[in-house]
């Protein structure tokens, strides 16, 4: 079939050499201009260079506007190929081939549509993400699914390994579907829209720590928040001091969140609900980096004990 792609950021270079790597031929790859805002430039591989190292026409554009959909039309594909693209698409653009348009999300739709996907997945505690190719229809990530493919949170998976192991699902689950959608053995599942769980952009807010969360659930978001994502941060005696890693402490711990004692040799934040009673684990920080930008051993650290804050 003839291709159009429309992609952005490493995910839109995987899928588009996944298509290159395919029987299928790309005639139009339409991507964004390079970023350097702040999530815009995490995983920022070229599409744009793939694209021109194999000859294929490529557009530059922040919106799908008139003159993209032209070159579109000129281009004649038989379906359009979407992954990372930031900006809304008319429905002139996505019913304009043959076979519509198709959408890989990473997540398993209907939950976890809009932004950072696997990042929510695991700070949520989900036992499990994946990637859907799904038709697109007018709201995002809501068109009816035809190839999923899961993928397990393992318990010591950070945000980082789970994004990568989400790309390597692309080529096998886009060409299942490429193949269905051409041999019209294709089979559309609807989403059920009342399950549908929507999450906002990540900013820097997001990365802050809310200390009455439980242990469990905090070390989960620090090991989220991973390289090359900005980590997670709190601030101690008036400094932000970045938490890299965590542990759920062996036993509880009882006071005010936010609380830092070294204990046995090791710095642990009282944290959680109703901590006053001292029935919740605490978060032992076994990784940190201080306003400065310098790793310290947390223990020395913190020796003079106090209290990590939301605000300077």
């Amino acid at each position: 079939m003839r291709i159009v792609t429309f992609g952005f950021q490493t995910w839109g270079r995987r899928t588009l050499q996944a298509l290159i790597d395919s029987r299928h031929e790309v005639v139009l790859s339409v991507t964004h201009p390079a970023s350097e805002s702040s999530y815009k430039a995490i995983w920022n591989d070229s599409v744009e260079e793939l694209a021109r190292e194999r000859g294929i026409p490529v557009h530059l554009t922040e919106r799908a506007d008139e003159a993209t959909i032209d070159l579109v039309k000129r281009a004649e594909p038989d379906i359009i190929v979407v992954n990372s693209w930031y900006t809304w698409m008319p429905a002139e653009l996505y019913a304009m081939p043959p076979h519509g348009t198709v959408n890989l999300h990473d997540s398993l739709l209907p939950k976890f549509t809009g932004f950072s996907p696997v990042l929510w997945a695991l700070i949520s505690g989900e036992a499990e993400t994946g990637l859907s190719v799904h038709r697109m229809d007018e709201t995002l990530d809501t068109g009816d699914i035809i190839v999923q493919k899961s993928l397990p949170i393992g318990p010591t998976a950070t945000g980082t390994e789970l994004v990568l192991a989400g790309m390597d699902l692309i080529p096998a689950a886009l060409n299942e579907a490429l193949d269905a959608i051409e041999n019209g053995t294709a089979v559309w599942r609807p989403q059920d829209r009342a399950e549908r769980t929507y999450f906002h952009k990540r900013s820097e807010i997001d990365s802050r720590i809310d200390w009455t969360w439980s242990a469990v659930d905090l070390e989960r978001f620090v090991r989220a928040l991973s390289d090359p994502y900005p980590p997670a941060f709190s601030f101690y005696r008036g400094r932000r001091v970045e938490i890299l890693t965590g542990a759920v402490s062996d036993y509880r711990f009882g006071g005010t969140p936010g609380r830092v004692v070294v204990v046995d040799g090791a710095a642990a934040v009282v944290c959680g609900p109703d901590s006053f009673r001292g029935g919740n684990h605490a978060l032992v920080i076994t990784a940190l980096r201080d306003a400065d930008g310098v790793d310290q051993d947390p223990a020395q650290f913190f020796a003079r004990g106090g209290y990590l804050t939301d605000s300077e």
